[in-house]
């Protein structure tokens, strides 16, 4: 699933081609909304709450959807080519300088402005929220700490805790805290520095696609441990491990070096490329 840096560029390009214009196509080929014909209405602005994305219009109405898994937004200009499969295509917003297509949306939905908040009210903070604020901090690690009998990793995934971190930051905030991604919260040394790290973290990536944690932008030296199982550690050298985090859908791999991230940790499995 993207990261909530990934998700704010997303709307962030689609709020560069599409606010302040009017549609002369608006498609919305989900089965659920197929009737709908947003034609002739202009895009006021395109936002971004963790992982979802509103598009508003002048008609009071926003257009909401999830990248989940597979989902992307593509912009072209009128008449290029598209990248994915038309029959992928579940949303095609056009004005008459750009065209924004919503490929694989499998989460989509019009619904009034008004009540956004009925999507995204369950979500904590936003970590790249524009209006962050010391409360927002507050809010965080109220419901960070009140997690302190899960794992650490697990809470950092938790979008109800704090919205936009996914699992390569997940995985890279626990290797720069020097913590197992199985410690558990209660016994983190300081949990308000731990979400100040993420909120970085995803900051300092928040405006381009390269995603580095290490402050290197050449491929193959993005990332501390993450998607490095296997390889040997940055700092110490030793082999980083993986294993399988969390259950059943919410299961994720994790990557940590065993030297830099002492802690409780399982039987690691043969190191995989997955996410």
């Amino acid at each position: 699933m993207p990261e909530g840096d990934t998700v704010h560029l997303t709307a962030k390009r689609l709020r560069a081609a599409l606010a302040g214009h009017l549609l002369v196509r608006g498609e919305l080929r989900h089965p659920q909304l197929v009737e709908h014909d947003l034609a002739g209405r202009t895009v006021l602005d395109v936002g971004s709450v963790g992982k979802h994305i509103f598009t508003r219009f002048d008609d009071g109405r926003s257009l909401h959807s999830h990248l989940r898994l597979d989902g992307a937004w593509h912009l072209y200009r009128p008449g290029m080519p598209w990248q994915r499969p038309a029959h992928q295509a579940r949303a095609v917003l056009e004005t008459t300088e750009r065209t924004a297509v919503g490929f694989a949306l499998h989460d989509l939905e019009l619904l009034p402005t008004a009540e956004e908040d009925r999507l995204v009210a369950h979500l904590g903070p936003d970590l790249l929220d524009p209006a962050w604020s010391d409360d927002h901090a507050a809010e965080a690690l109220r419901r960070f700490t009140a997690r302190g009998q899960s794992e650490l990793g697990l809470v950092l995934l938790e979008q109800r805790v704090m919205a936009g971190v996914g699992n390569l930051y997940k995985t890279e905030v626990c290797f720069l805290l020097g913590l197992s991604p199985w410690t558990l919260v209660r016994d983190v040394p300081d949990p308000a520095a731990a979400i100040a790290l993420a909120r970085d973290l995803l900051l300092r990536n928040a405006d381009r696609p390269q995603q580095s944690t290490t402050g290197e932008l050449a491929r193959g030296r993005q990332h501390w441990v993450y998607d490095r199982g296997g390889q040997r550690c940055r700092r110490c050298g030793t082999r980083i491990r993986t294993a399988k985090q969390g259950d059943g859908v919410y299961a994720r791999i994790a990557w940590w070096c065993p030297t830099c991230q002492p802690g409780p940790a399982p039987t690691p499995h043969t190191p995989t490329r997955a996410h």
